[in-house]
């Protein structure tokens, strides 16, 4: 069984993270949900209180397949300001295993220097802090081990790709017809 970890801060923007953790759990992957706040309750960036599974810093990421960056303001930065993300993400990112991040949190990726020469995507908002990238205005984009996309309108199409990653594309299409998502 596949596993992912999705980061979860104060300001995260809630659809943006609890779509990949609702759908990664349909297809069957285990998913914990971690807190970059040193603390399990999160309030999201409208307002709502959210129980994550695990502090980011005490989770065993040796069996992680995926981690995944939702966006939100204050979410991003506060993501960035949490040193087991940022250096969760480096290490995945020099092992070559899956990172994925959605509105804002490309901007993460960016601004650590991990996005240089890949095609990424990002909100419009954030498409000029996304460092060295070929920046693509698409739904989702997928260079190698990294997977972006540039919001909340793209989060059922991110989440999918998600699926498609740790699951294959046949859970992925399931997934989609059973959700009704036509797109």
């Amino acid at each position: 069984m596949s596993k992912a970890v999705v980061f979860f801060a104060d300001g995260t923007e809630e659809c943006e993270a609890l779509l990949p953790v609702d759908l990664l759990r349909r297809a069957g992957v285990q998913v914990v949900v971690a807190s970059a706040m040193g603390r399990p309750e999160v309030v999201s960036s409208h307002g709502i209180t959210l129980r994550t599974d695990a502090l980011a810093e005490k989770v065993d990421y040796s069996d992680v397949d995926m981690i995944v960056l939702p966006g939100g303001i204050p979410g991003t930065p506060n993501l960035a300001a949490c040193p087991a993300v940022v250096q969760t993400v480096q290490a995945f990112c020099a092992a070559g295993k899956k990172v994925a991040a959605i509105c804002a949190a490309p901007s993460i990726l960016g601004g650590l220097g991990l996005l240089d020469g890949k095609k990424a995507t990002a909100h419009a908002a954030f498409q000029d802090k996304l460092g060295g990238a070929v920046v693509l205005d698409t739904e989702v984009v997928v260079d190698g081990n990294l997977i972006t996309s540039y919001g909340l309108g793209g989060a059922i199409p991110f989440a999918l790709e998600l699926v498609r990653q740790l699951a294959g594309g046949a859970e992925a299409d399931r997934i989609q017809a059973a959700i009704a998502y036509r797109h």
